[in-house]
C-alpha cells in the first residue's frame, strides 16, 4: 500500500484548496475518483493514463483509489488533471526525491523549520493544468483566484504557460509555468529550473475610451454625476430617447477614483471565473455594463446548472446601467 498527498485547487470566486489523496493497493486493477467530481473530473483517469504513458513512466498495474478532498465540494474541469497525475507517479514511486532534490528545488532561502519538516518538495507546491494525452498541459479558466488563494496559502504554484502572465499579476506569488508533465517532473527532482513569468508592472491610472470632459452642457447632470460618483450613490435618471442617458452613463466611470490592490484583485478574479482574459491592459479598469432589457433573472444575478456570475457581478467596483428599467 503506497500513499501521496497533492494540493490543488477548485474553481470559483473562493477556490478552495483540494487534496488529492492517492492511494496503490493490492487488487484487480482499476483507477476510481471519489469526492463527487463531474463528468470532466471523472474522464481524467483516461487524459491521465495516457499523458503517463506518453511521458515514458509506467502506469501502475494495480489497484488505483483517488480521493478529491473535501469529499463535500463538488469538483468539475481538468484543473486537476496534473495533480493527480503527479499523485500517481508518487504513489507508485517513480518519482521521488532525496535531501539534494529538495534543497535543489526550494533554494538556499526555504531553510526555515517550516519548510524543512515536509517529506517532499511536492507538498510545498499546488499543482493546477489539464493534460492532453501526450503530456502537454493545457490552460484553464479561473487562473487568477487560483493564484490569489495559493498565495494567502504562502504555497508556490505550477501552472500551464498560457496561464503564467494572468498568475503572475498577484503581487508576491511564486509561480512557475510548464508545457509538459515530464518538465514538472524534472524540475521537482532539481535537474531543470522552470521558467517564471515576468512580473509586469500594474499601471495606477487607467485611459478610457470615452472622457467626462466630452459632455457638452448638461450642467445639471454632470452635477448629479459627480455626487454620485464621489458618494458612491445610485443614480436614477428619466427622459424620452435622445436626451443623453446613456452618453452620461457610461462616462461615470471615467470620474471614479482608481481601485485599491483588494479591489482590482475582486474584479479581475471575476472576469477570470468567466473565462475573460486578465491582464495589465485591463487591470484595474472599472466596468460598465448594460445588460439588454429582455435579461433573464439568471444572467442578472447569475447561477444556472453551473453557476456563473451575473451582471450585477459583472459591474463589481464599476456601473450597472439598467436601460428600460421598467421593462426588467
Amino acid at each position: 500500500m503506497s500513499l501521496s498527498i497533492v494540493y490543488s485547487r477548485a474553481g470559483g470566486l473562493d477556490a478552495p484548496l483540494v487534496t488529492v489523496e492517492v492511494l496503490l493497493t493490492n487488487g484487480l486493477p482499476s483507477l476510481n475518483i471519489v469526492g463527487l467530481p463531474e463528468t470532466a473530473v471523472k474522464e481524467s483517469k483516461d487524459r491521465v493514463r495516457g499523458a503517463i504513458i506518453n511521458s515514458h513512466f509506467e502506469f501502475p498495474v494495480r489497484r488505483i483509489t483517488i480521493n478529491l478532498a473535501p469529499a463535500d465540494l463538488p469538483k468539475e474541469g481538468g484543473r486537476f488533471d496534473l495533480a493527480i497525475a503527479m499523485g500517481i507517479l508518487l504513489s507508485s514511486r517513480q518519482l521521488e526525491f532525496s535531501k539534494n532534490d529538495r534543497s535543489a528545488v526550494l533554494g538556499p532561502t526555504k531553510s526555515d523549520t517550516s519548510y524543512n519538516d515536509y517529506r517532499n518538495p511536492v507538498e510545498q507546491f499546488e499543482f493546477v493544468g489539464e493534460l492532453a494525452l501526450s503530456g502537454e498541459l493545457r490552460a484553464v479558466d479561473g487562473i487568477l483566484p487560483i493564484a490569489i488563494a495559493a498565495n494567502k496559502n504562502k504555497r508556490i504554484l505550477i501552472v500551464p504557460e498560457e496561464n503564467g502572465q494572468e498568475a503572475a499579476l498577484i503581487k508576491g506569488l511564486t509561480v512557475y509555468t510548464a508545457k509538459h508533465l515530464l518538465d514538472v517532473c524534472a524540475f521537482l527532482k532539481g535537474e531543470i529550473q522552470l521558467s517564471q513569468p515576468e512580473m509586469n508592472t500594474r499601471a495606477e491610472g487607467k485611459f478610457y475610451s470615452t472622457c467626462f470632459s466630452d459632455i457638452c452642457g448638461q450642467h445639471s447632470a454632470k452635477r448629479a454625476l459627480e455626487i454620485a460618483a464621489a458618494g458612491q450613490h445610485s443614480l436614477l435618471m428619466k427622459g424620452p430617447p435622445g436626451t443623453g442617458k446613456t452618453m452620461l452613463a457610461s462616462r461615470l466611470v471615467t470620474i471614479l477614483p482608481n481601485m485599491s490592490d483588494t479591489e482590482a484583485e475582486e474584479v479581475a478574479a471575476i472576469r477570470s471565473v468567466c473565462g475573460e482574459k486578465v491582464s495589465t491592459d485591463n487591470w484595474a479598469v472599472r466596468a460598465f455594463r448594460v445588460p439588454h432589457h429582455t435579461a433573464s433573472g439568471v444572467a442578472l444575478v447569475g447561477g444556472g446548472s453551473y453557476p456563473r456570475p451575473g451582471e450585477i457581478s459583472l459591474a463589481h467596483h464599476g456601473v450597472l446601467f439598467m436601460d428600460e428599467l421598467p421593462f426588467l
